[in-house]
């Protein structure tokens, strides 16, 4: 999924698109951690607010290979657009 990092107003999400452009189409050893400094969980997602990541990807994260940390980042711009519907419909 392809989302336009500039169409985005929320600046933390804007950023995680922007990262998750940039870690798909140039993947190396280290694999950033998508973390925004946020760490608030949404109760029907179930995602971080920052990051959009679960509490269980948030714990585990460090001691993630970078290939499971990839397939992390390949599920974020999927989340941000469903996140991104979800404050819409509201």
């Amino acid at each position: 999924m392809t989302l336009n990092p500039q169409t985005i107003a929320n600046r933390r999400w804007r950023r995680v698109a922007e990262m998750a452009q940039q870690v798909q189409a140039a993947p190396g050893p280290h694999v950033p951690s998508p973390c925004q400094s946020v760490c608030i969980m949404h109760p029907d997602t179930g995602w971080c607010e920052g990051c959009l990541r679960t509490i269980g990807e948030i714990a585990d994260w460090s001691r993630m290979d970078p290939a499971a940390k990839l397939q992390v980042w390949a599920q974020l711009p999927e989340r941000l657009q469903a996140r991104l519907d979800l404050e819409s419909a509201a």
